[in-house]
């Protein structure tokens, strides 16, 4: 008896080790090499070096009054090399809305410094001492550890951001160009008869001509999840811009439809999604049919493109988009660990209780045991973009890497540091997908 209390004590342990692992908040590369990086709300010291032409260059009469973005990096260095088209990408996007970037380079031979502005394309001003990145006023001044660093000044001429990840940047540029996120308050409320009752649903439609039509996209949002939110609202709002319309809808159990959550099951949720389906084929407007899910909804979306196209003969919708779509749920459901919560799988009870109080139904584990997830969604062979963090500890990005591999059709983007929900910056993510769906759908 004392042998089964440890057992169990230490199962429970592990349990809640995992759990924190998945879910709590994760350090980043910052906590360890921009801890010594010039800090927000400083001022930025001033600075002189050369052009690669060999010209003068002073920051303060260069930068007065605008928002900059510092580049430290050097031709030599291989995470700068790698980081560098997306540093271009940056410059290209947001130095026509009226951002500043300048390279700070810490190259010692000016030849290998040119060479590398040519390789790359930069286009934005370069400038360097011309000394070993730990002998330079520059590094010391800003407190540069690590390449590449990158610094934000504000129009004030104080450091609003210091950051050695891309992704930040991106995410405060985003911002601060075009405002931050705020939940959507466009469409039209809708119910739609699902699998377990009503699903409430809300539909963004573009302004179109009467008798004119256009493409509709289906969002299915994942475990636990709810119709609002900015992964789906994001695109939603950036298709309408582009004469597409999206539904996003409460599956069974969850946000405002009816139904209890301990009842759902992935077979359920495919029904639910099919149901929305045929609501919108049937709407007078809308012409192609897109369909997308996130984690849990990923897979539904990919079995309901693979069901219906099985059915029809030939690929039921114009495009599919996962994000990282959670096709580890058949291997939590078979080891018995599903969120965290450990459980016997061939004798669950009547539902695991789960985290904030939710019931994961016995009939949903059992369903998930023998799930043919990648077999169903091969049935499916249209264009596909699946997308995932190879951070995500919810759902590794091998799952998402297995459907790109069973589509021809298909593009794979892997985001570097980002977690299962896109947290990072889910501006790029969205933005991906949206640009996906639009080159798909128009």
């Amino acid at each position: 008896m004392r042998y089964l209390r440890i057992l169990a004590i230490c199962l429970l342990a592990i349990a809640a080790v995992e759990m924190k692992a998945q879910f709590g908040p994760q350090k980043d590369m910052d906590d360890r090499y921009a801890t010594e990086l010039i800090k927000p709300g400083t001022v930025a010291p001033d600075f002189k070096m050369r052009t690669p032409d060999g010209k003068k260059f002073q920051l303060s009469k260069w930068a007065k009054g605008k928002t900059v973005v510092l580049d430290f990096w050097a031709s030599w260095c291989p995470d700068c090399r790698k980081d560098a088209p997306e540093i271009v990408r940056l410059y290209n996007t947001y130095h026509q809305q009226g951002v500043e970037f300048l390279g700070i380079s810490m190259d010692t031979d000016v030849e290998a410094w040119k060479n590398a502005i040519s390789k790359y394309g930069i286009e934005y001003p370069q400038v360097s001492e011309l000394k070993k990145f730990k002998e330079t006023d520059i590094a010391k001044a800003y407190g540069v550890k690590w390449i590449p660093s990158m610094v934000v000044i504000d129009s004030d001429g104080k450091v609003a951001l210091s950051t050695v990840l891309t992704y930040k940047l991106d995410k405060y540029l985003k911002e601060k160009t075009t405002g931050a996120y705020t939940p959507s308050q466009k469409g039209e409320r809708v119910s739609i008869d699902g699998h377990h009752g009503k699903l409430q649903a809300i539909i963004q439609k573009p302004d179109i001509k009467t008798g004119q039509k256009c493409p509709m996209v289906v969002f299915c949002h994942g475990f636990g999840g709810k119709k609002e939110g900015p992964l789906f609202e994001l695109i939603c709002d950036t298709l309408q811009a582009h004469g597409i319309a999206s539904i996003r809808f409460d599956f069974n159990g969850h946000g405002e439809s009816e139904g209890e959550f301990k009842d759902m099951t992935v077979p359920n949720e495919i029904e639910d999604a099919r149901k929305v389906v045929e609501y919108v084929r049937d709407m007078s407007f809308v012409s192609d049919v897109a369909i997308v899910g996130h984690s849990q909804g990923g897979v539904v979306a990919a079995m309901t493109a693979g069901k219906m196209s099985e059915e029809e003969g030939q690929p039921a919708f114009k495009a599919v988009a996962l994000m990282a779509p959670a096709a580890v749920l058949r291997e939590d459901a078979i080891r018995g660990n599903t969120m965290g919560r450990m459980y016997d799988p061939f004798n669950p009870g009547e539902y695991v209780e789960l985290y904030g109080g939710l019931k994961l139904g016995a009939e949903y584990i059992r369903t998930a045991f023998s799930l043919p997830i990648y077999e169903t969604a091969a049935l499916y062979q249209g264009p596909a973009l699946v997308i995932h963090g190879n951070a995500d500890r919810v759902v590794p990005y091998t799952y998402g890497e297995r459907f790109h591999k069973i589509w021809p059709d298909s593009e794979f983007v892997i985001q570097e540091y980002y977690d299962h929900s896109f947290t990072q910056n889910v501006y790029r993510t969205t933005d991906i997908v949206a640009r996906f769906l639009i080159k798909q759908l128009k």
